[in-house]
Parts: structure tokens; C-alpha cells; sequence
């Protein structure tokens, strides 16, 4: 299966879809074989139909965005509601289908990392399964040190190794904006801190993504080599522990 990359957040609206589209951008750009998926959504397919114009159509709309309820609440909850069960096999289904179509995958969460998708499960198990890299969105303001501690546990706990955080901007910054990226640098170590800055109001559609990409082209060159290396790192701790084996 090729390599996954999935983007989660701390919150809802803290720049998932926004970084999953940039780095879709980017990846593509530079020649690699990226395609982008949001497996659950409520509410709304905005952020699905989004990436379906960045990639042209590429992926089917069953793989593009396999699960979407009407109402703005959390999948599990909104399934309920409709009477449907989604179970961790059926989720899973949809994006290793998807990842035999490229050479890397990005999968945009819904919500914050703990929001639960389906019947005991949420995105850090989906992680753990897919042996996906985790890049953490977060946004830029006063509150984001706890919010990133709480999420980078929470991966850990479910055996997520590879993860980086993005600090993304906020419209209106507040005085930690300044110092955030430092701080968290500092408590996350070795967890590597990224930061895009606020891109404006309309930093959303396809004209502006592909403007904007150009702006922030060395923070995501770096989030890829990143996750390159230690991807390559963990393969090499694993293969020294087949040998001693």
C-alpha cells in the first residue's frame, strides 16, 4: 500500500482542510502521485468537493468521501441518526482502495482527533491500522500548547509515532501567536513545529490554494522530507528487529 498521511486537528476549524489542500498542492506539483480523501464529513462536502477540483476528479466519489450525514454533528453520532453502524473494517475499506490508486494519500479527518467516527473507534485507531504519518493542524492562538499536548498524548498512546504539528494562522492573532511555536517546539520535543500563517478569508478555494501554496512551499517541502526520513527510520528500526529476532 502506498504511504498515508493523515491530517487531523486539535479542534474543528483548525485548518485541516486548508493544510490537507496546500500539501495536495504541493505534492502534486513537485511530480508525486497525491491523492486527498475525507472518508467522513457532516453537515457539509465542501472540504471533499474542495480537493476533488485540486486533483481533477481523480478519485471516485464512493473513495473521495465514502461517508457523509446530513447533520453537523460528530459521525457517530450523525450515523445514529440515520440509522446506519459504520464499523472500523467498513472505514478502513475505502482508504487502503484509495491508496492503491497513488503513491501517497493524504486522509482529512472530521473534527478533532478523539471525535468519534464509529462504534469504538476514531481517527487514532484508523492511524494505528494503516501505519499512517500524523500531521496535527492547530490553530495559532492563546490555548494551543494545552490543546497540542492533549492531541500529541493521545497519539502516542494509540502507537502513532511519526507526527508533526502545524500551527495554523487565525485571522485576528492574539499575543501568543508570537511565542507558540517556540513553546510548544520546546514541551513537544522531539516533535517537530511547523507554522503557516493566516492566508485570508478566502484562502479556501482553488484559485487561492494554488496561489497560496507558492507562499508557504518551503513549510510544506518540509512537513514531506519529514515524514520521508521517518518513514525511512522506522524502517530501518524494524528491519534490526526482525534480524535480532
Amino acid at each position: 500500500m502506498s504511504q498515508v498521511v493523515f491530517i487531523t486537528g486539535t479542534d474543528t476549524g483548525a485548518g485541516k482542510t486548508l493544510l490537507t489542500a496546500l500539501l495536495l498542492r504541493h505534492l502534486r506539483q513537485a511530480g508525486a502521485r497525491a491523492l486527498a480523501m475525507k472518508p467522513f464529513a457532516t453537515g457539509s462536502q465542501a472540504d471533499s468537493n474542495l480537493l476533488d477540483r485540486l486533483q481533477h476528479g481523480e478519485l471516485p466519489r464512493h473513495l473521495l468521501a465514502p461517508f457523509f450525514f446530513a447533520a453537523p454533528v460528530a459521525p457517530l453520532v450523525a450515523a445514529r441518526q440515520e440509522g446506519r453502524r459504520i464499523t472500523l473494517a467498513e472505514a478502513l475499506a475505502p482508504i487502503r482502495a484509495a491508496a492503491a490508486r497513488c503513491e501517497l494519500l493524504l486522509v482529512e479527518g472530521c473534527g478533532g482527533l478523539l471525535a468519534p467516527l464509529g462504534p469504538g473507534y476514531g481517527a487514532p485507531e484508523l492511524m494505528a491500522r494503516l501505519g499512517a504519518a500524523a500531521l496535527v493542524a492547530a490553530r495559532n492562538r492563546l490555548g494551543v500548547l494545552n490543546h497540542s499536548l492533549l492531541t500529541l498524548q493521545a497519539l502516542r498512546a494509540a502507537g502513532v509515532e511519526r507526527v508533526a504539528v502545524v500551527l495554523m494562522g487565525c485571522a485576528r492573532a492574539d499575543g501568543s501567536a508570537r511565542t507558540n511555536q517556540a513553546a510548544l517546539a520546546e514541551l513537544a520535543a522531539p516533535t517537530p513545529v511547523f507554522a503557516v500563517p493566516f492566508l485570508g478569508r478566502g484562502a479556501g478555494g482553488v484559485a487561492a490554494v494554488e496561489k497560496n501554496e507558492k507562499k508557504v512551499k518551503k513549510t510544506l517541502a518540509s512537513l514531506w522530507e519529514l515524514s520521508k526520513l521517518a518513514r525511512s527510520q522506522m524502517a530501518v528500526r524494524r528491519q534490526r528487529g526482525r534480524k535480532r529476532s
